[in-house]
């Protein structure tokens, strides 16, 4: 009898086991669709907003499109022993006007954020019974995300349409895939400023304050062998210059994972290198930004 006894326990005990497996999991796929819902709505007044104000999204394409029309106009008669592999000078700056169109847009993330704080409607969103609150970030990050690498992949149609060229083969992956890790890093400073700073006075001058002496300071405009040496030291140290190389690369064929795209002064940092560099930047930021997006949000 209490063999029996034994064994309907086991049968039950295993029963309820399955039915709270099967009860737990039903549960985190309904909170994962409620806030996968509440993102993509986040998400959609965000494009609803671009719709109907365009302009950000049209003078993000234009001046970097500029850029590289005049630049490429300004600097056409440099020796060729100036660049590399003997490119002309459009073919390339398409690469540091592409990052910099990413780098711009990822910039400016946290405007909508702080014009929602100012105006209030942040305030509104937050009362309301989320499901979770971080759908705010993640409605932000898709978008500026999106919006910043269709602005880039413009600019590189109009480099193409210009005669500078297209990333070859495997190079438009790895092209992609470095705009993406830049654009998500920088979106998650964006956002921790837009949460930090009082206004969007402020974040304003620190988006002019960082934006420009970065690019500058980058291989963007000019190779790291022209460079004197301590411009060498700090373009090195730049993150932009690691997003810029693969993708320059890519345009010239050499999108290999082991190719060197960088003599920087500390050694040769080759295609996956520079990927690693931007890839640990990238989570870096987002483990350090994360716990204040917490208590800002909570």
């Amino acid at each position: 009898m209490t063999s029996i006894e034994n064994t309907f326990q086991n049968q039950t005990w295993h029963e309820t086991r399955r039915r709270q497996r099967g009860s737990f999991l039903a549960t985190l796929i309904q909170q994962l669709r409620e806030r996968g819902q509440e993102t993509m709505a986040l998400s959609k007044r965000q494009f609803l907003q671009l719709k109907r104000r365009p302009s950000s999204f049209v003078v993000g394409v234009i001046q970097p499109l500029m850029w590289l029309i005049l630049f490429s106009a300004l600097f056409s008669n440099a020796p060729k022993n100036f660049l590399p592999a003997d490119q002309g000078y459009g073919n390339f700056i398409a690469a540091g006007l592409i990052v910099f169109t990413a780098f711009s847009g990822a910039l400016n993330a946290g405007l909508a954020v702080m014009f929602d704080r100012e105006f209030g409607f942040l305030n509104r969103i937050l009362v309301a019974p989320l499901r979770s609150r971080s759908s705010v970030v993640f409605a932000s990050v898709i978008h500026i995300w999106m919006i910043s690498l269709v602005q880039s992949v413009v600019i590189m149609a109009a480099a193409g349409l210009l005669g500078y060229g297209w990333p070859v083969g495997s190079g438009i992956i790895i092209a992609l895939t470095t705009l993406s890790m830049l654009i998500l890093g920088v979106t998650a400073i964006s956002l921790g400023l837009a949460f930090t700073l009082p206004g969007h006075v402020e974040l304003l001058a620190v988006t002019f304050l960082i934006n420009l002496p970065l690019l500058f300071a980058s291989t963007a405009l000019a190779p790291l062998s022209f460079m004197p040496a301590p411009m060498q030291w700090l373009a090195s140290l730049n993150p932009l210059t690691y997003a810029i190389e693969p993708i320059r690369a890519s345009y010239l064929g050499h999108a290999a994972l082991n190719t060197v795209v960088l003599q920087a002064p500390f050694g040769s940092v080759n295609v996956a290198g520079c990927l690693w560099i931007l890839f640990t930047l990238t989570i870096s930021t987002l483990i350090l930004v994360r716990p204040m997006l917490h208590r800002k949000l909570s």
